[in-house]
C-alpha cells in the first residue's frame, strides 16, 4: 500500500493536501476527545473520593454511639465498615492522581506538540503553494505578452511585404520608369503642436511671436564650435507655459518635442533629438523658422577651436576623437534606444518578452520542484506523526486502564473490557484504512512547459511531448532515454552482485536528488553522459522514471486506457492468454511510432535485466508496481482508477510476452509505413512472398492450360474464346512491371521515397519466372496428356480462385539453403491480400499448370534478412 507521499496528489496540489490535513485535524480532535475522557474521569474519581471521605467525619460527629460501646461485636463491624469507606476514599483519590500523572499531563503535552507540528507543516506548504500559484499566474501573463508581441511583429512584416515590394515582384516585371510630377503649388498641410492644429498663417504668427519673446543667443560647444540662434530648454518651456497655456511641465515638454519633430528646433551639443526642460540643453532655431516668419537669420561661420596637438585643419587630433567618443556615448535621458525604428523596436520587445517568459517558466519549474520536494518531505513526516498519534492513543488507553486496575481489583471486569478495547486498536490498520478511503491520487507532476511561439522545443527536455522531443532529436527514441539506458547497461557490471543491480530500480531516492539531476539534464548545454557520470546509479534510474511521469501523456497513451481496462476486466473469463496477447498487440499498434519504439527499448532493458539477474517473482511484481504509473496512466485519476491494477497487469504481460508483442508490432511497422504527408500508405496485396508466389503460379498454370470449366452462368452469356491472332501470349496479359519490395527494419520510419503501394512491388526473380511461364504456355497446350498429368500432380498446390469451390491449402515447397521459408497461405483468406482478378479469367475452377514451370518453383523464393530488434543505438529519422 502506498504511503502519504504517494497518495494525496492533485494537479493543483492544494486539493490533495486539503484532504490529508483535514484528516490530520480530525486526529487532533480525536486526541482532545481522549484527553477529555481521561480528565473528566480523574475529576469524577476525585469527587467520588471526597464524597466517600466525608462519610467518616460525618458519623464521628454523632455522640453517644459506638464510642461508649467498648469491645462489642457491633462496634467492630461498624469500625470495619467505616475503615472500608476511608480506604475506598484513598483508593479513588489514588486513581484520580494516577490518571492525571500517567495520562492527562503527558498526553496533553504530546497533543499540543502534535498540533503544533501539523500546523507548522500546513502553513509551510500553504506558503509554498501560494508562491507557486503566483508564479504560475505571472507565467500566463508573460506568455500572453510574448505572444502578443510576436503577433505584432508578424503583422508588421505582412504590412511591409504588401507596402514595399521590389520591382521584380511586379506582375509584368517591367523596369521602373521615372515620372516627374507636374510642378504644382500644393497647399501646406496644418501642423499639430501640442493638442492644436496650426495652419500656415497661424503657424507664422506663433513662430514670429516666439522669436520675439524668447531669448536667442549663441552657444559654444567645446571642440565643435559656436552655434547661432540658440535657446535653452528652460526658456522655451517658460514661454509655452505663459503664452500657450501649458498646465504642466510635461505638456510644455511635449509641445517642445513637437517643435523638434517638425523641424523647427534641433538639439546642439548632445546626441539625439529629445526635448527636455533643462538649462543645460540648448536648441537651435532652424533656417525653416526664419523662412516662414521672414525674420532675418543671424549667420556666422561655424568655427572650431583647434587643439594644440593638431597638425592641420583637415586632420583630427586624438583629443577631438576622444571627446567625440565621449559625446557619442553621452545620453542624459538614459534612453538606450534613441534612434530605433518601429520595426526594430517591435523585434526587440518581442525578444525581451520571450526572455522574460522563458525565465519565468524556468523559475516556475524550480518552484514546482521545490514545492514537490517539500510536499513529499512533509507528507512523509505527517505519516510518521499520524502513526505515532495512533500508537500514543493505544498507549494512553493502556495507561488509563492500568491506573484503575492497579488500585481497585473489584473493577476487574471494567478493566478487562478496557484491555480488550486497547487490544483491538491496530495503528497500521487504521493508517491503511485512511489511505484506502481518502487518498486523492498518485505522484504525477504536472510540468508547465515553455511554449515557444514558433513550436521549437530545443531548450527543454522534461515535460515535453515525446514525439516533439524525438523529432527535435531526429531519433525514434528521445536521446535522453537511450542515453540513460545505455549508461545503466555500462555500469551494471560495476555493481556487486545481482541483488544490487536489481535494487537500483526499487531504491527510494530522495526527490531533491532526482530534481537536482533533472535540472542538470534539462538546462545543461553539455553532453548528458558527462552529467550522468557525476551522480549515483539509483538517482539516474529515478530520473528516467521522473521523465516518464512528467510526460504530458503516459507512454502508453491514456486514450487506450479504457481498452486495456476492458481487456483485463474480461480476459480472465472470456478469452485465453493467446487471445489477450493478440488484443494487446492490436491496441499497442494504435500508438504513435515514437511511443512504440520507446516502450520497446525500455521493455528490452528490463526483460534483459530480469533474465540476466535471475530475478524472482517477488522482484518482478515490485518492479512492475513501480513502473506501472510511468507506463500507463488514466487521463483523469479518480477514486475508481486509484485502486485499479490494469497498468500493473499490462507491465507483467509486457515482461512475460515482450518478444511476441513487439515482434508483431515490428512486422506491422515494416509493412505499414507512412507515405508522404504523414498519411498511411495503402497496404500491400500480400506482404508474404509465399502467398504471392502461390497466387502467381496458379495464374500461370491457368493461362498455360487454358482449359475452362463449364460456366455456371446462363447460356446466353457472352462467350469468351482464346485469341486467334497467333501470338504466344494469352488474351489477357499480365502486368510484369512491378517494382521490387524492400524489407524495412523494425519500427523504421519510412522515407518519402517509399510512398508507392506495396501491392505493386515484386522481386525481379519472380518476374523472370512469370515470363518463362508465359513463354512456355504454347508448348504446354500442345501436349494435352502432359498438361493433364501435371494438373493432377499439382492439384493440391494450386490456389483456387473460384467463388464456389473451397480453397485448398498449398503444399509447402522445399526452400533452398540461404533463403527464409515462409508458410504459404491462401491470399484470399487475408484482408488486403487478395489477388486482383484480370478481366479475362473465368469464374470457374482453374486447373494446374504443367510441369514446364515446376522446375522453377523454388527459384521464386526471395531471400530476406531477419527482423532486427530495436537497440539503444538509435538511428536518425528518415523524414
Amino acid at each position: 500500500m502506498p504511503g502519504f507521499a504517494d497518495s494525496f496528489w492533485t494537479p493543483d496540489y492544494a486539493s490533495g493536501l486539503g484532504v490529508v490535513y483535514g484528516k490530520l485535524q480530525q486526529g487532533i480532535a480525536e486526541n482532545k476527545q481522549i484527553l477529555t475522557i481521561a480528565t473528566m474521569r480523574a475529576d469524577a474519581e476525585e469527587l467520588y473520593s471526597n464524597k466517600i471521605g466525608g462519610i467518616a467525619p460525618a458519623v464521628d460527629r454523632i455522640s453517644n454511639g459506638f464510642v461508649k460501646d467498648d469491645g462489642a461485636s457491633v462496634r467492630k463491624a461498624y469500625e470495619g465498615v467505616r475503615g472500608e469507606m476511608v480506604e475506598a476514599a484513598k483508593a479513588h483519590q489514588k486513581i484520580a492522581s494516577n490518571i492525571r500523572e500517567l495520562v492527562v499531563l503527558p498526553f496533553s503535552r504530546w497533543c499540543d506538540q502534535h498540533e503544533a507540528r501539523v500546523q507548522i507543516s500546513h502553513d509551510e506548504l500553504q506558503a509554498r503553494i501560494k508562491e507557486h500559484t503566483k508564479q504560475a499566474d505571472l507565467v500566463k501573463k508573460l506568455r500572453s505578452q510574448y505572444f502578443n508581441k510576436c503577433r505584432l511583429v508578424e503583422d508588421l512584416e505582412e504590412e511591409n511585404k504588401l507596402a514595399f515590394q521590389s520591382p521584380d515582384t511586379s506582375p509584368k516585371n517591367k523596369p521602373p520608369t521615372i515620372v516627374l510630377p507636374d510642378e504644382q503649388t500644393e497647399e501646406p498641410e496644418p501642423i499639430e503642436i501640442g493638442d492644436l492644429m496650426y495652419g500656415p498663417d497661424e503657424l507664422k504668427k506663433l513662430l514670429t511671436h516666439m522669436l520675439e519673446n524668447i531669448r536667442i543667443g549663441e552657444t559654444k560647444v567645446p571642440v565643435v564650435g559656436t552655434y547661432q540662434n540658440t535657446s535653452t530648454g528652460v526658456e522655451i518651456v517658460d514661454y509655452v507655459q505663459k503664452h500657450l497655456n501649458a498646465t504642466s511641465v510635461s505638456y510644455a515638454e511635449r509641445i517642445g518635442q513637437d517643435l523638434v519633430d517638425n523641424g523647427f528646433l534641433r538639439l546642439v551639443g548632445n546626441m539625439g533629438n529629445t526635448f527636455a526642460n533643462s538649462s543645460r540643453m540648448n536648441y537651435q532655431w532652424r533656417p525653416k523658422v526664419f523662412q516662414i516668419t521672414g525674420i532675418p537669420e543671424k549667420k556666422k561661420p561655424l568655427t572650431r577651436v583647434a587643439s594644440v596637438g593638431s597638425v592641420d585643419s583637415s586632420s583630427e587630433s586624438p583629443t577631438i576623437s576622444a571627446v567625440s567618443e565621449m559625446l557619442a556615448g553621452w545620453n542624459p535621458l538614459n534612453n538606450p534606444y534613441a534612434n530605433e525604428t518601429p520595426s526594430e523596436k517591435l523585434h526587440r520587445e518581442a525578444r525581451e518578452a520571450d526572455e522574460r517568459y522563458k525565465a519565468a517558466v524556468q523559475k516556475l519549474d524550480q518552484l514546482r520542484c521545490r514545492l514537490e520536494e517539500e510536499i513529499v518531505e512533509n507528507l512523509r513526516f505527517m505519516e510518521r506523526c499520524e502513526l505515532d498519534r495512533l500508537k500514543a492513543i493505544k498507549s494512553v488507553v493502556l495507561d488509563f486502564s492500568g491506573a484503575i486496575s492497579n488500585v481497585i481489583p473489584s473493577l476487574q471486569s471494567t478493566v478487562d473490557h478496557m484491555m480488550l478495547f486497547q487490544e483491538t486498536i491496530q495503528p497500521l490498520g487504521d493508517l491503511r484504512y485512511l489511505l484506502e478511503n481518502y487518498r486523492t491520487g498518485s505522484f504525477v507532476p504536472k510540468v508547465q512547459a515553455y511554449e515557444n511561439y514558433y513550436g521549437s522545443v530545443e531548450d527543454q527536455v522534461f515535460g515535453v511531448d515525446l514525439e516533439a522531443r524525438a523529432r527535435a532529436d531526429r531519433k525514434r527514441v528521445p536521446i535522453l532515454v537511450t542515453t540513460i539506458l545505455t549508461f545503466l547497461d555500462n555500469h551494471y557490471p560495476d555493481l556487486e552482485g545481482d541483488e544490487a543491480r536489481r535494487a537500483i530500480w526499487l531504491h527510494d531516492v530522495p526527490l531533491a536528488a532526482t530534481h537536482h539531476l533533472r535540472n542538470a539534464l534539462n538546462y545543461a548545454k553539455t553532453d548528458a553522459r558527462e552529467v550522468l557520470e557525476k551522480y549515483e546509479i539509483p538517482i539516474v534510474a529515478s530520473v528516467l522514471k521522473l521523465y516518464l511521469l512528467e510526460l504530458p501523456d503516459s507512454l502508453v497513451s491514456s486514450q487506450v486506457y479504457e481498452i486495456i481496462k476492458t481487456i483485463y476486466s474480461t480476459t480472465a473469463h472470456e478469452t485465453t492468454e493467446e487471445g489477450r496477447i493478440k488484443v494487446l498487440q492490436s491496441t499497442l499498434g494504435q500508438l504513435r511510432l515514437n511511443n512504440i519504439a520507446t516502450l520497446d527499448a525500455i521493455m528490452t532493458h528490463f526483460t534483459r535485466l530480469i533474465d540476466l539477474t535471475s530475478a524472482d517473482e517477488a522482484y518482478v511484481a515490485s518492479l512492475a508496481q513501480a513502473l506501472a504509473p510511468c507506463i500507463l496512466r488514466p487521463r483523469i485519476e479518480s477514486s475508481l482508477t486509484m485502486n485499479e491494477r490494469h497498468s500493473y497487469r499490462l507491465i507483467r504481460d509486457l515482461f512475460a510476452h515482450k518478444d511476441a508483442i513487439f515482434d508483431e508490432l515490428k512486422r506491422q511497422s515494416s509493412s505499414l509505413g507512412l507515405g508522404p504527408g504523414g498519411q498511411p500508405r495503402p497496404r500491400a496485396i500480400s506482404t508474404d512472398e509465399s502467398n504471392r508466389r502461390a497466387a502467381m503460379e496458379a495464374r500461370n498454370r491457368a493461362i498455360a492450360n487454358r482449359s475452362r470449366a463449364t460456366s455456371p452462368a446462363p447460356g446466353s452469356r457472352h462467350r469468351r474464346d482464346r485469341s486467334t491472332d497467333g501470338s504466344r501470349s494469352t488474351r489477357f496479359p499480365i502486368n510484369l512491371n512491378s517494382p521490387k519490395t524492400k524489407t524495412r527494419h523494425s519500427l523504421e520510419v519510412p522515407s518519402s521515397t517509399e510512398s508507392s503501394p506495396a501491392a505493386d512491388r515484386a522481386p525481379t526473380k519472380l518476374q523472370h519466372n512469370v515470363e518463362e511461364a508465359i513463354n512456355g504456355a504454347s508448348s504446354e497446350s500442345a501436349n494435352s496428356e502432359t498438361a493433364s498429368a501435371a494438373a493432377n500432380s499439382t492439384e493440391t498446390e494450386a490456389t483456387n480462385i473460384s467463388d464456389d469451390s473451397p480453397t485448398p491449402t498449398p503444399t509447402p515447397v522445399p526452400v533452398p539453403s540461404g533463403t527464409v521459408e515462409v508458410e504459404k497461405r491462401n491470399s484470399l483468406t487475408r484482408a488486403g491480400g487478395r489477388v486482383g482478378r484480370k478481366p479475362g479469367l473465368n469464374r470457374g475452377s482453374v486447373t494446374s499448370m504443367g510441369s514446364g514451370t515446376g522446375s522453377n518453383r523454388n527459384s521464386v523464393v526471395e531471400t530476406s534478412e531477419p527482423l532486427k530488434p530495436v537497440t539503444l543505438e538509435d538511428k536518425p529519422m528518415d523524414d
